[in-house]
């Protein structure tokens, strides 16, 4: 007969992951792979990101989550505040944890100076609001880690000055929101994070630990 337990055991856990503005679903490949080789099973989120969305991404990924069982959820930048926007909408829906990657929680500088300019505005499409509100703090059932780079690589930087550290297009300040579980930084830059080994490893060990490691 089965051991229950072992099968339990057995069942990978389930991780959803969103791209960034600008990006396809097809960009969180070499990401998902990492997942998976760490023992989790990985969907990929595609979305429009800037002729749909938050408007429509929001919507979409709480239909895909609200009959689903279990399942954590890793956002890349835009794919972040997408995530928690879902979770502010709809807090019932069964997400355990959350990893960020380089989402400006806060707000975007760079996202309010490409806003500000005519020529620049329409590249962020229908994410230009919340990509620049951001959010004042976490209060959700759902554990929200952050994973930034400090590699100041970036078209951010192009369209904004930061007087701290930054990954080139999120200033390290903007990804500190009030009511993370965690907080951790990686020597990456903004579309870096989405490659790096390391980057793929503390978000391995939070979504299992609901903790980064120390570094």
């Amino acid at each position: 007969m089965a051991d229950p337990d072992r099968a339990e055991e057995s069942v990978k856990p389930r991780v959803l992951l969103l791209h960034g503005i600008w990006n396809a679903a097809a960009w969180l490949v070499p990401l998902a792979a990492r997942l998976r080789a760490a023992g989790f099973q990985t969907e990929v989120f595609g979305y429009p990101s800037v002729f749909g969305g938050p408007d429509v991404a929001v919507p979409r990924l709480i239909a895909r989550l609200q009959d689903s069982g279990p399942v954590a959820l890793l956002g890349h930048s835009l794919g972040g505040l997408v995530a928690l926007q879902a979770l502010k909408q709809r807090p019932e829906l069964p997400v355990t944890e959350v990893v960020c990657l380089g989402t400006p929680l806060r707000g975007s500088n760079a996202a309010r100076g490409l806003a500000g300019n005519a020529w620049t505005a329409p590249a962020l499409g229908r994410s230009a609001g919340l990509l620049q509100a951001g959010f004042d703090r976490w209060e959700g059932k759902a554990r929200v880690g952050m994973v930034a780079g400090n590699v100041a690589r970036g078209l951010g930087r192009h369209f904004t000055r930061f007087d701290g550290e930054s990954d080139g297009t999120v200033a390290l300040e903007e990804t500190r929101l009030p009511g993370l579980a965690d907080h951790c930084v990686v020597a990456c830059s903004h579309s870096g994070l989405v490659f790096s080994a390391d980057a793929a490893r503390q978000a391995a060990h939070f979504l299992r630990k609901g903790r980064f490691q120390p570094l």
